[in-house]
């Protein structure tokens, strides 16, 4: 061992869990960036450029309901980023899922904080540009994201986490109702 706290020996090796959880926090923020920001940045505007419309922020309590709406997404987006790279040792990408079952913080109250947090991100522009575009796109997003779980991410988590999944699954909603 070379001093680190976080070392533990692993298949006759020796494996620091400090370096897992920088590459972890590492592949959330890549990961992040290309996909939650394209559904919540890039793929937005474009869609408001594309149908030429008018994006101007709405005056008074819409443009405090939509920034509210969009910080509360974005925090917690972070927060569940954040307990998958700590507490499930992996990362929002299904290609490198984290390696425990994640069932605290906002995964207490919904299976899919995540996702739920992009939605709000996405219902907050909505509301701050006073965009009908944006809001049929978010309610396109979430029947996408309802497919993607239904059709994969569940099928997958049931299959890693067997029972304690299926039991989280008994006590936790899949959205927020």
């Amino acid at each position: 061992m070379h001093g680190c706290t976080g070392c533990i020996a692993r298949a006759g090796s020796v494996f620091c869990g400090v370096r897992e959880t920088t590459a972890a926090a590492l592949k959330t923020i890549l990961f992040t960036v290309l996909v939650p920001g394209t559904v919540t940045i890039y793929a937005p505007f474009s869609l408001l450029w594309l149908a030429g419309a008018e994006a101007a922020p709405a005056a008074g309590s819409g443009r405090i309901a939509g920034i509210a709406v969009i910080a509360a997404g974005i925090a917690g987006y972070l927060w569940c980023a954040y307990d998958f790279t700590q507490r499930g040792r992996g990362t929002p990408a299904p290609i490198d899922p984290p390696k425990e079952l994640v069932a605290t913080g906002l995964y207490r109250f919904t299976r899919n904080p995540m996702y739920v947090s992009v939605l709000a991100v996405l219902a907050g522009e909505a509301l701050l540009l006073r965009s009908p575009w944006l809001a049929l796109y978010g309610t396109v997003v979430a029947a996408a994201f309802q497919s993607f779980i239904v059709l994969y991410e569940e099928p997958a988590l049931r299959k890693s986490f067997g029972p304690a999944y299926e039991r989280y699954c008994q006590r936790v909603p899949r959205w927020l109702l």
